[in-house]
């Protein structure tokens, strides 16, 4: 009777979902990478994204379980560094041609060797969690978002930002992130990835699922998979409900996320 009672409250929840969420003032104007979404990107940034094992990585075993028929390797690779905002990394120098992504794996350990002059075709990039707002970092992130959205374009490649989420104990920082994501992306025509909504959507929804790790500001494991689903469906287009990789998480939890990172792509687009 309990486990039938939480069920119908997750099912409650999830249909009044769009009352919870926190929006950035300013609309996106660069909804969708279009149909030929990534098979080969880059992620830029920082411990946000190496916890777990990397998101990248589980992105990757998502897109994968998302289209098992497909024989095209999807790939995602990190360059990472703690604590680090854009301005800490030389993407001019990440991006040269035969240099990283030049050869990869497939799953068959099989060394693949990759076209030396555009080894990605996407590159998401993340600031340090503070900088965007912090009234002493957030004009070298506009100044660096830009840059390395020109550099990314020049090597023939498309630009992404990735929104970041709030601390656990500061969700006031989820608008002012937003706005100043959305801002920067629609500065520099490249696409938001919404993580940090589907967070405060996720909080709201359930506030007893943890979606971090004890120092409230780097993800759990649920964390972790909320952030690839989000990705997921804001580089692809498509759903990440049902998809079969859960990355060890229950069933209703992994109901629960993968539902949310797609109503939160949905809404924050205006699609």
């Amino acid at each position: 009777m309990m486990r039938l009672f939480a069920r119908v409250m997750l099912a409650m929840c999830l249909a009044v979902a769009a009352c919870f969420n926190v929006q950035a003032q300013t609309k996106p104007k660069v909804t969708s990478l279009g149909p030929d979404f990534p098979k080969a990107a880059l992620f830029v940034g920082n411990s946000f994204f190496y916890y777990n094992n990397g998101m990248p990585g589980h992105l990757t075993f998502m897109e994968r379980a998302a289209d098992p028929g497909n024989k095209a390797v999807y790939r995602n690779t990190m360059v990472t560094i703690g604590g680090s905002g854009l301005d800490w990394h030389d993407m001019d120098n990440l991006l040269r041609p035969g240099g990283l992504g030049a050869y990869s794996f497939d799953e068959q350990n099989n060394v693949i060797f990759n076209k030396p002059d555009r080894q990605y075709d996407t590159v998401v990039m993340m600031d340090c969690s503070q900088c965007p707002i912090h009234p002493q970092l957030k004009d070298a992130f506009a100044t660096f978002a830009k840059k390395d959205s020109e550099i990314v374009r020049a090597h023939d490649m498309r630009p992404v930002l990735f929104m970041s989420w709030a601390y656990a104990d500061k969700p006031e920082m989820t608008e002012a992130l937003a706005e100043a994501y959305t801002v920067a992306g629609n500065a520099n025509d490249a696409l938001v990835i919404p993580a940090g909504l589907a967070f405060a959507r996720v909080r709201k929804l359930q506030p007893e699922l943890n979606l971090y790790a004890p120092d409230k500001r780097h993800p759990s494991p649920a964390g972790t998979y909320l952030a690839a689903g989000v990705t997921f469906a804001a580089l692809t287009g498509r759903s990440p409900v049902g998809n079969a990789y859960v990355m060890g998480l229950d069933a209703e939890t992994t109901q629960l996320l993968q539902k949310a990172a797609w109503d939160t792509v949905q809404e924050y687009y205006g699609r």
